[in-house]
């Protein structure tokens, strides 16, 4: 009785979320939001690997087109979170659609930390954003067997610097197609 319920409230949670979303503007993720303090999960959101979700702009487009929202490969946190903010949503549904139709693309995650903190913090923090971000794509339907976790902690900053404004850009998951 409690599996099917939670299905049941799985599948109506899903229409929900995708019918308050569907006048939502895309916001350019290319980038970390400068201020924002938002850090509600993308998972804490309920989704169905049986339901599809609706095409958002750019989900029928290729991993090359620069509009496409499958060219924004980072996603971003704040200092010491590893839960994905919503303004990353339609880029995280948008690889998960791509990934739905092409049964042979494969990719890795990177989770990536800023400076401050331990070394085995920063790449324990780092797996844990590259852990919740496949967590999300899981959620959306996606195979384990095709997402390839790995965190590479401080060690890979972009840019490179010493502010709050370069370490928000360290603090990221990096999508790689490994397999296209």
């Amino acid at each position: 009785m409690t599996i099917k319920l939670s299905a049941v409230s799985l599948v109506s949670s899903l229409v929900l979320m995708l019918g308050g979303c569907a006048s939502e503007q895309v916001k350019d993720s290319s980038a970390p939001p400068s201020g924002s303090n938002t850090s509600t999960a993308l998972h804490s959101a309920p989704h169905s690997a049986a339901t599809a979700v609706a095409p958002r702009a750019g989900a029928g487009r290729t991993l090359q087109d620069p509009g496409s929202l499958l060219a924004k490969r980072s996603i971003y946190y704040d200092f010491d979170q590893y839960d994905i903010k919503p303004e990353y949503r339609p880029v995280v549904e948008a690889h998960a659609a791509y990934l739905r139709s092409r049964d042979s693309a494969m990719l890795r995650i990177e989770g990536n930390a800023d400076e401050r903190g331990s070394r085995e913090y920063n790449l324990a923090l780092g797996q844990r954003r590259a852990d919740s971000l496949k967590r999300a794509l899981l959620l959306l339907g996606i195979p384990d067997q095709r997402i390839e976790t790995v965190s590479w902690g401080e060690e890979k900053p972009r840019p490179e610097g010493h502010d709050e404004n370069v370490w928000s850009q360290h603090r990221r998951s990096d999508i790689v197609y490994t397999q296209e």
